[in-house]
């Protein structure tokens, strides 16, 4: 039953986030006095604020959001983009699960503090789960990188790295 209405909850929330405009995303304020304003959004949006792709990007395994963003520009057969965009919309669905499930435990361990509702037992299960989350966070962006690197030719990675190197380029200019 709390499986169910977890998906249910996910399901709500993933079509709200897919609905709303950048700007309407950064108008929220946590809920959630142990996380700041930009952790609850990243949570909520599916950020990667805290560069869990990077040993994947420095490694020439791009993100596949990246890579859709310039399926022209790498001239990507009909067959990649299909495959990248499934890979994308699995990886998508499943940061807003886990940030999802990340706020629940935050407000767990912040409410058994409030209420002074607490032992060693309950602090090192919620944490260890908190870390185990984040874990899971993780695996997901790194598991999508790397099928997404599967799905490129050697000419393909290069390419996007020479305009991701341009884009970072022409952002530090402004």
């Amino acid at each position: 039953m709390k499986n169910l209405l977890l998906l249910l909850i996910t399901i709500l929330l993933y079509n709200t986030a897919r609905a709303q405009t950048p700007a309407d995303s950064t108008i929220k304020h946590s809920s959630l006095k142990t996380l700041s304003d930009v952790q609850y959004n990243a949570l909520i949006n599916g950020d990667d604020i805290y560069g869990m792709s990077l040993a994947a990007e420095l490694n020439q395994y791009p993100s596949p959001e990246k890579v859709i963003k310039y399926k022209h520009e790498l001239d990507l057969s009909p067959i990649q983009i299909n495959k990248i965009e499934v890979i994308n919309k699995e990886f998508y669905r499943k940061k807003l699960e886990m940030g999802l499930i990340i706020i629940k435990n935050e407000r767990t361990l912040d409410s058994m503090f409030k209420h002074h509702n607490l032992n060693n037992g309950s602090l090192i299960f919620y944490t260890n789960r908190y870390g185990l989350y984040q874990g899971e966070m993780r695996n997901t962006i790194l598991q999508a990188c790397l099928a997404t690197r599967v799905l490129l030719s050697q000419q393909q990675i290069n390419r996007f790295e020479a305009l991701e190197k341009k884009a970072k380029a022409v952002t530090q200019v402004q």
